[in-house]
């Protein structure tokens, strides 16, 4: 018994290779047997992939999309259905870069939430810092005339 799983080596799409990574990942967490079969350098594995995946699991372009498992030579199913298993793989593509714009987006607002956070705790210090000294002065003031009172 030989688990099969169909991996593009070379993939462009970051929701396919995390797709792959996550699969690998669980068989060798789990120490299962399994063979990486690569469709992107192997035209053969390519072509088996697609022939072997049932009509009714292939998407609705038809072209399943990596990874996907067998065991020996029955289908086992591919990783949860998702966006990037729906559509064709520049769709995916697509959508994938997307997706790594909007986290870039969403990083570089954290980044300025916290420098904005960082100034205003420095303005703070600044405050306090003042304020301390002012108080200071006030305290040493109020020794200085504690200290003539006692001299008179």
């Amino acid at each position: 018994m030989v688990i099969k799983v169909f991996v593009a080596t070379s993939s462009g799409s970051t929701a396919i290779k995390k797709k792959q990574q996550e699969v690998v990942g669980f068989l060798e967490a789990n120490k299962i047997d399994f063979q990486q079969m690569d469709i992107a350098g192997d035209e053969d594995n390519r072509k088996w992939m697609r022939e072997n995946v049932p009509g009714e699991k292939k998407p609705q372009n038809g072209i399943p999309l990596p990874p996907q498992i067998f065991n020996e030579e029955r289908y086992c199913g591919e990783t949860e259905k998702s966006d990037a298993m729906d559509g064709t793989e520049a769709q995916t593509e697509d959508k994938a870069d997307e997706g790594a714009h909007e986290e870039a987006q969403s990083a570089q607002s954290e980044s300025e939430d916290q420098q904005e956070s960082k100034e205003d705790h420095e303005t703070t210090g600044e405050e306090e810092e003042k304020q301390e000294e002012a108080e200071e002065k006030e305290d040493g003031e109020e020794k200085d005339k504690v200290e003539e009172q006692e001299e008179s």
